[in-house]
């Protein structure tokens, strides 16, 4: 197991002379105004929750969009400036995009071309040349960034996720010094998919320009590997797990990502997580005996319409739970531009209506949606007083939600219900697992996770804490820097 401190004298002991940089498309620390004064606020983000604290560890550089309203207002003339705000440990960097390029790279391209293309929850990709300029326009826009802040010095750059595909070969043409990761945060479909995509050559070509590629399974490296095959004439070993591209050789590795451990569990036993927890159910009229909770964005590869289903199966086939079991979903809306994830809103919303009517007394309702922004401590309080966890992924890269919610859980009252189709699921091995598109088995695992004896449940989440501990953020951080500088 790696701690803060392991990765702080790597970073000391090994990166000297190299400039630590990392890229993503969400800012870590966005800035708005609320009423007359500036406020900042960390956004719902698995990148976020996972790359914050290496920043911190390594002060290094963060580029990001500034999305934020006042965003412009607190940075220098470089547009930069060090975050967190309230204990600066790094340099954010942020680029700025008109509202046309927010759209056409964003919303276009990345999210209803790539996103659909690699979640494989049977939404048809949207292809448009308008927005694959955008998205072309947008990488260089980062790479002009990027090379303003690094020049031609030795940098160690880490580059994060599909907003990104053709960043590494404009950063490696440009400075060849640069020794390039870019991580892969969602799953990589099969070749057969991937195939149908336009410009498949070039985005392929552009990721070809990292020294290291990597993925959160080695199922997603096999599918990754197989799509190269399909589509470019490189070299491919499987045995080395690499691909030789015009005389580059680039590696590509499973890291599975996480969370920082030590520090969640501290916090979510802490009298304070205590006292959230009491105003939390106060706030939400909570009476109930069993509590089940879930905090996911609202998209469509979550399987929420797919969660509500099974939860209205449940207190059908079960209904010695109503009144005594409610369900907590906290929904961060995002992409409300687009009508696939308006439609799913509005549906999320009727479904929910629906249920809550069907089963209603007059002091309890099944479900509560939530759709307010909670701390990051207010949702270490939700985990801590939950009895289960349910997340139904339809098709998920990680799900650091699953992660969050064992280290931060009571081992003698909670279990995670965790759909098999979350790359969690490979190892979270004693959650109790379910394929979200039977509503039947879902319901069943809501029932199984409940009644479970306390013996087993404790030593299952015993377990699975061990493996999130040992398998931490920083220990993630390390392999893939370590795997960088074994390439200088």
């Amino acid at each position: 197991m790696a701690s803060e401190e392991d990765l702080k004298k790597l970073i000391e002991d090994k990166l000297k002379g190299y400039k630590f940089v990392a890229v993503s498309n969400r800012e870590p620390y966005i800035h708005k105004v609320s009423g007359d004064k500036i406020k900042f606020f960390q956004p719902a983000s698995g990148v976020v929750t996972a790359l914050d604290p290496v920043l911190q560890a390594c002060h290094g550089l963060w580029v990001a969009h500034g999305s934020g309203d006042a965003d412009r207002k607190v940075v220098d003339d470089k547009s930069r400036i060090q975050v967190p705000p309230n204990d600066p440990q790094y340099t954010l960097k942020r680029v700025w995009l008109t509202k046309a390029e927010e759209t056409g790279y964003y919303y276009g391209f990345a999210n209803e071309a790539l996103w659909p293309l690699c979640h494989i929850v049977y939404t048809k990709p949207k292809f448009s040349e308008s927005d694959w300029n955008y998205y072309k326009l947008v990488n260089e826009r980062f790479a002009k960034a990027i090379l303003e802040e690094i020049g031609d010095q030795e940098t160690l750059l880490f580059i994060q996720d599909y907003h990104f595909m053709l960043l590494p070969k404009l950063i490696k043409d440009a400075n060849p010094k640069a020794k390039i990761a870019l991580f892969w945060h969602i799953p990589w479909p099969n070749p057969e998919v991937f195939r149908i995509c336009p410009w498949k050559k070039e985005l392929l070509e552009g990721l070809l320009g990292a020294d290291l590629l990597g993925f959160h399974l080695r199922y997603h490296v096999d599918n990754f590997l197989e799509t190269i095959n399909h589509n470019l004439e490189a070299k491919v070993d499987k045995v080395a797990s690499s691909v030789t591209y015009k005389g580059m050789e680039t590696l590509v590795r499973p890291y599975p990502i996480s969370i920082d451990f030590e520090k969640i569990a501290k916090e979510a036993a802490s009298k304070a997580t205590q006292d959230d927890i009491k105003k939390v159910k106060e706030d939400l009229g909570i009476t109930c005996e069993l509590i089940g909770v879930g905090t996911d964005r609202i998209d469509y590869t979550k399987g929420i319409i797919e969660k509500f289903t099974a939860i209205d199966r449940f207190l059908e086939k079960y209904p010695e739970y109503q009144g005594r079991f409610v369900y907590i979903q906290i929904g961060s809306l995002s992409r409300i531009h687009l009508d696939t994830y308006k439609k799913l809103n509005d549906d999320i919303n009727s479904l929910v209506e629906r249920i809550n009517w069907k089963y209603s007394s007059d002091h309890w309702s099944p479900i509560i949606l939530i759709r307010k922004y909670f701390t990051p401590q207010e949702l270490l309080a939700i985990y801590r007083m939950a009895n289960i966890c349910l997340v139904t992924s339809l098709h998920d890269g990680m799900n650091l939600v699953a992660k969050e919610f064992i280290a931060a859980c009571s081992k003698d009252k909670s279990m995670l219900v965790l759909s098999q189709f979350a790359g969690a699921a490979r190892e979270l091995t004693d959650a109790v697992t379910f394929n979200p598109y039977n509503p039947e088995e879902c319901a069943d695992a809501i029932r199984t996770a409940l009644t479970m004896p306390a013996e087993e449940r404790e030593q299952r989440v015993e377990r699975m804490k061990a493996v999130v501990k040992e398998n931490n953020i920083y220990n993630w951080a390390a392999k893939i820097i370590q795997a960088l500088l074994r390439l200088s």
